[in-house]
């Protein structure tokens, strides 16, 4: 009885062995091919996408990094945001740009402090086969891809619109605008004069331009102001200058007596919209130039052809009479907001 037990044992365990070697015959290459590749696709490296921005501690860069890191994630990148300590230091942006061509990134986004400065490192970057896509500002370069931002011309448009609604029988205009090499200030400048001189009322006193801080636009801001005592409407062009002019504004207790017409929101400038220092915002879309400019940069890495190579972002007027709505209040405090800033 032991004897049979033992032998029908024997009998299975050669079975068992005689099974799992057609088995190793059968599937054994598909279940190498199997293992081989999910430790090839675990170890491909995600593709290098560097976002270099005017600087890096504004509300308007914050938000728009928080669009480029939403994105970066969705699309599977390595994403590095930054830039340099100050909106007027292009030749670091160089730099920058010249270091992500040696780290072999796979794209640059890049806004742009200086049109004709920045022009040839972004070049050197193009001929190394790196994908270009400009947001914000623009450069003078033919290898650029893709740019995204706001309608730049239109929004000063929309500034002069604005300032054409003072009921002053003369409008006495002060622009206080940045550095005068950077595209999209100009831009904005050129769209607010050419709507503002249509009407016989305007005179620009004086425009000047400054360094892209809050301590030079309000110094060069109470300068002007002291010089031309009579001008009653100022217009300035993005984030800093906004709390440059509207600080000396409120230093020179001017609020009532002088319309202001700004860009871009944070916190500071919200407040001071608020209180009459300043009569209206036209605030941007930073989170969606971030978020689109990634996504962009991925859909060139893949190989797609782009519908559009310019896309606009959207911007709004807000000013105390319409800060309150909800439409308002979702362009002053859209850091983070996620996707439904994407227009």
């Amino acid at each position: 009885m032991r004897k049979s037990r033992r032998k029908a044992l024997v009998a299975i365990g050669v079975g068992l062995l005689l099974l799992g070697s057609v088995f190793y015959i059968a599937f054994g290459d598909a279940v190498w091919f199997w293992s081989d590749n999910q430790t090839n696709n675990s170890s491909i490296e995600k593709r290098k996408v560097v976002f270099i921005s005017k600087s890096t501690d504004s509300a308007f860069w914050q938000s728009a990094y928080a669009g480029a890191n939403a994105a970066s994630a969705e699309y599977n990148l390595n994403l590095t945001c930054e830039g340099p300590g100050s909106e007027e230091d292009f030749e670091m942006q160089n730099h920058m740009i010249d270091a992500a061509v040696e780290e072999d990134v796979d794209a640059i986004i890049f806004s742009a402090i200086d049109f004709e400065a920045n022009a040839d490192a972004i070049n050197r970057a193009a001929e190394k086969g790196i994908k270009i896509v400009i947001v914000d500002s623009p450069v003078n370069s033919a290898q650029v891809m893709c740019y995204i931002g706001t309608d730049n011309y239109g929004a000063g448009c929309v500034a002069g619109e604005e300032a054409l609604k003072n009921p002053a029988r003369t409008l006495r205009i002060g622009i206080v605008n940045f550095d005068k090499n950077t595209q999209n200030g100009q831009m904005r400048e050129n769209g607010f004069r050419d709507t503002v001189e249509k009407d016989e009322r305007t005179e620009i006193v004086s425009s000047i331009n400054v360094k892209s801080t809050v301590e030079d636009a309000k110094q060069g801001t109470i300068d002007m102001l002291n010089q031309y005592p009579h001008i009653n409407v100022l217009v300035t062009f993005n984030e800093w200058t906004s709390l440059g002019v509207g600080y000396a504004v409120e230093e020179m207790g001017l609020g009532s007596d002088t319309q202001l017409i700004a860009f871009d929101s944070n916190v500071k400038s919200v407040g001071m919209l608020e209180n009459g220092d300043v009569d209206a915002l036209i605030v941007q879309n930073p989170y969606a130039i971030g978020y689109l400019g990634v996504e962009k940069a991925c859909a060139l890495l893949n190989g797609q052809k782009l519908d559009k190579t310019e896309i606009e972002t959207s911007s709004i007027l807000v000013t105390r009479e319409n800060m309150y709505d909800d439409k308002s209040q979702r362009a002053l405090f859209a850091f983070g907001k996620g996707e439904d800033q994407i227009v």
